[in-house]
């Protein structure tokens, strides 16, 4: 399948944030927080390029929970039609974009051309964000450990908590995304 015809097999934002039960009430909080720091220029040449964006997501997902509204926002403003697949039932395509070869770490915005050429990758999470999370996981005992899963459940739940909280998070990921389309873009 072509990143087209993905594209058109996946749910609008409103159809996606309908279907959530888990994350729904965080991620609207974050949408209805989260207001792009980018100029009104860098939007409108951004909307000159006529992308259109594809989200590997998922419900469950604290990453998605706190990237997925903002790059809502920031496609709002660009003028990026977005769709929005799920992970587990999209593996064929989220093969295809595994961070770091292995992993099937999400959120994944795919954004493509008019002609459905994929022109800008970005995901799972900002820099400082993974920062932060490899510091998290480094306090974690070993996996062997009898305390390991109710330690990773308190780090985890903390971690969820600073992604709704730490407004500078959002800012990298606006700004991490910007640098994505640099790059790719010029």
């Amino acid at each position: 399948m072509n990143l087209d015809q993905w594209f058109e097999q996946g749910m609008t934002g409103q159809a996606y944030i309908d279907s959530m039960e888990v994350n729904r009430e965080a991620l609207l909080e974050i949408y209805r927080s989260f207001q792009p720091q980018e100029s009104e220029a860098y939007f409108s040449e951004l909307a000159n390029r006529r992308l259109r964006g594809i989200v590997l997501t998922a419900d469950w997902c604290g990453d998605a929970m706190m990237c997925v509204p903002i790059v809502m926002r920031i496609a709002e403003k660009a003028g990026i039609e977005m769709r929005y697949l799920i992970r587990d039932e999209n593996l064929e395509l989220m093969d295809q974009y595994l961070t770091n070869g292995k992993s099937r770490s999400i959120p994944i915005f795919i954004f493509i051309d008019d002609k459905g050429e994929e022109r800008v990758v970005w995901g799972p999470r900002a820099p400082e964000v993974q920062t932060a999370i490899d510091a998290i996981r480094a306090q974690l005992p070993s996996s062997e450990d009898p305390m390991f899963k109710e330690k990773q459940r308190a780090l985890y739940k903390d971690f969820r908590q600073q992604l709704l909280e730490k407004r500078e998070w959002w800012q990298a990921v606006e700004r991490s995304l910007k640098e994505r389309f640099q790059e790719r873009m010029g």
